[in-house]
């Protein structure tokens, strides 16, 4: 694991910190049994073959 060799500035502590936020997923529409759904995109084959339940 790597460890640093010296103590970082706030200022470089903070605009690193700045870097990781997150992004809501895109969702798009998938049909089901007749009724639309908007999901994650990377979840969106498993909600067509009914792996993952769209009501939950």
């Amino acid at each position: 694991m790597a460890v640093p060799k010296r103590k970082m500035s706030r200022s470089n502590t903070r605009h690193r910190r700045t870097q990781w936020k997150a992004v809501a997923p895109q969702l798009v529409p998938v049909t089901i049994d007749g009724v639309a759904y908007s999901v994650p995109r990377r979840l969106a084959r498993a909600y067509e073959r009914g792996l993952l339940d769209p009501e939950r």
